[in-house]
């Protein structure tokens, strides 16, 4: 029996696809910059692995689909293409959206005319009614626009596709699928010169969605944070600390407060009991309190019905001696991150050790990240969380001079500014 020349598979893609699909959008692209950045591509994958398809030929990918998830109220509104993909991190996807965003679909020219685009659409269709989504949108391309922009307007360019007196090789092949013309698109990609930087929005409507209301649980779209002003002041003993910590947890989730951020070192004022200790010393003697602090503040996450970031306390392991932060969950689970960059005095005087691993959460109220003090004045901290999709980042920090607040200040509202986060 001899070879077939094809054998397609459809299939989800995954980041060693990445030299593949490079090559293909160079060769697509080649007037648009070509491909994307690797980290781009793995984006993608790390916020909604479900959605990036591809089809492959013998082991080859030579086409793909690259889908993120959305709220549809946001981008049935005017947008740009940048808007959708935030130079390359993907943090418009929305794991809680209700359409699906259709980032690109593309073909290796030498597949052309085998209608594979019309297969990944297909797909797309199909996960979008697999995962009970409202439908799918898309800024399209009109890349024949561009010789008529001389004699026509956009809206008319597209209503003479619509009536098939004009071909236009994308608008064209998106109407015949079934999507229909929501709006033109100003400004949608500024370097489509084909297309006069024009898009057009085009969506397809899932005729099998049902709104479903979560009764319970879920991620909330609007969390509020409760901020504790503590106030460093002696504590007889461990359990006047903890009613004092509980005080500002009562008060924060009366004002119905999904999660509490307490300082950096918040239960420094219980070395008043080693006075007598040089401060390495000392500091280490804390850290015996750190256990029963963590383990009393997940009961009141628990308790209470909220999170708590429990600022950051010293705690000694196998591997030495670190500022730790933990994060305590309304369900009872909890987390650390370790400071990474100890200060010159802190090294000095109290002997710390730095962290060597920079984390993400998961909780109800989106991926958060972690930084204490001294890390949020290292851009690239806050960058790699983000691009693992945090959304809010919290920095506990204990300062003792105007200049040191105001430095960690002005880096964490830095950080907010590059990353379009939170923090």
């Amino acid at each position: 029996m001899s070879e077939t020349e094809h054998k397609l598979i459809l299939r989800g893609l995954s980041e060693k696809d990445y030299p593949q699909i490079k090559d293909i959008m160079d060769r697509v692209y080649a007037g648009m910059g070509g491909a994307w950045h690797p980290e781009a591509f793995n984006a993608l994958i790390i916020h909604f692995e479900e959605g990036q398809i591809c089809i492959e030929d013998k082991g080859r990918v030579v086409a793909a689909a690259l889908t993120i998830l959305v709220n549809s109220d946001t981008f049935e509104r005017r947008h740009t293409y940048d808007d959708v993909i935030n130079g390359g991190k993907m943090s418009s996807h929305d794991p809680d959206g209700d359409a699906l965003y259709g980032v690109d679909v593309f073909v290796d020219p030498d597949y052309r005319g085998l209608r594979l685009g019309r297969r990944l659409y297909d797909a797309r269709k199909e996960l979008c009614e697999k995962l009970n989504l409202k439908g799918i949108l898309f800024g399209g391309r009109i890349p024949g626009y561009g010789k008529h922009a001389a004699d026509m307007t956009p809206s008319e360019y597209i209503q003479k596709v619509k009536a098939k007196e004009i071909y236009d090789q994308v608008l064209t092949f998106q109407l015949s699928n079934d999507f229909h013309i929501k709006k033109i698109l100003k400004n949608y990609i500024p370097e489509d010169i084909q297309s006069e930087s024009y898009g057009v929005l085009m969506e397809w409507s899932n005729i099998f969605y049902e709104k479903r209301q979560k009764l319970f649980g879920g991620r909330k779209a609007y969390p509020r944070i409760g901020v504790v002003q503590w106030q460093m002041r002696p504590f007889g003993d461990i359990s006047d600390f903890l009613h004092q910590a509980e005080f500002f947890v009562d008060a924060l989730t009366g004002y119905n407060s999904d999660l509490i951020l307490f300082p950096e070192l918040f239960n420094a004022p219980l070395l008043k009991n080693y006075d007598q200790a040089n401060p390495a010393e000392a500091m280490r003697a804390l850290a015996q309190y750190t256990e029963e602090i963590r383990a009393a503040f997940v009961n009141m996450a628990i308790s209470y019905n909220t999170n708590i970031i429990a600022g950051s306390m010293p705690m000694v392991d196998e591997r030495g001696f670190f500022n730790v932060s933990f994060l305590c969950r309304r369900d009872g689970t909890w987390d650390a991150q370790y400071k990474l960059h100890i200060t010159p005095d802190e090294a000095q005087y109290w002997g710390f050790d730095g962290g060597d691993a920079i984390r993400i959460f998961d909780t109800d109220i989106g991926r958060i990240g972690i930084l204490i003090c001294y890390d949020v004045e290292f851009p690239e901290l806050a960058r790699h969380l983000a691009d693992k999709g945090m959304t809010l980042l919290f920095v506990p920090f204990w300062t003792d001079t105007k200049n040191a607040y105001l430095r960690i200040r002005r880096c964490a509202q830095a950080r907010a500014i590059e990353n379009e986060c939170y923090v």
